[in-house]
C-alpha cells in the first residue's frame, strides 16, 4: 500500500464519526476511486512496456478526437 492510501484510509477512519452520512458515502466513494485508480495504473505498469503504455495513451487520444468531431457535426 502506498503512503497517500494509508493517509487516506486513516483521514477516513479517524473523521467517520465527524461526518453525516452524505459526507461518508461521498468519502468511501473517493477512497474507493482513488484505489481502483491505483490498481489500475500498477496493472498497466506491470503489463505494459513504455512504448505500448505510450501507444495506446496516444490511440485513447485520437478516439477522444474522434468523438468529439462526431459530436459537434
Amino acid at each position: 500500500m502506498n503512503k497517500q492510501s494509508v493517509s487516506l484510509a486513516q483521514a477516513l477512519w479517524q473523521g467517520k464519526d465527524s461526518m453525516d452520512e452524505r459526507e461518508f458515502a461521498h468519502a468511501i466513494f473517493s477512497y474507493s476511486a482513488h484505489l481502483s485508480s491505483l490498481t489500475a495504473t500498477l496493472v498497466l505498469d506491470a503489463t505494459l512496456t513504455k512504448s505500448q503504455l505510450d501507444e495506446m495513451i496516444t490511440t485513447m487520444k485520437e478516439m477522444d478526437s474522434m468523438g468529439k468531431d462526431t459530436t459537434d457535426e
